[in-house]
């Protein structure tokens, strides 16, 4: 397998788990909105933590893909 050819598999997993994070986070985000006021405080807070974090994994995810979308034009 050429580089050029391990880059975009890496690139097309990386994809692929940005996406399973989006799903999850729009999931996990519209479960927080029907559930605000008859959930125990503590689960909520939980989930806004989880949203927190998902979102910020979803933009780091996103910057390595760009950083390796950019490499490619070297190879």
């Amino acid at each position: 397998m050429s580089e050029l050819d391990v880059a975009k598999e890496q690139i097309a997993y990386l994809k692929f788990w940005l996406g399973i994070l989006v799903v999850t986070d729009i999931s996990l985000f519209g479960w927080l909105l029907s559930n605000v006021g008859g959930v125990n405080p503590t689960l909520i807070l939980a989930g806004c933590f989880a949203v927190v974090a998902i979102t910020v994994g979803i933009v780091l995810l996103h910057r390595r893909i760009e950083r390796q979308i950019r490499s490619l034009r070297e190879l």
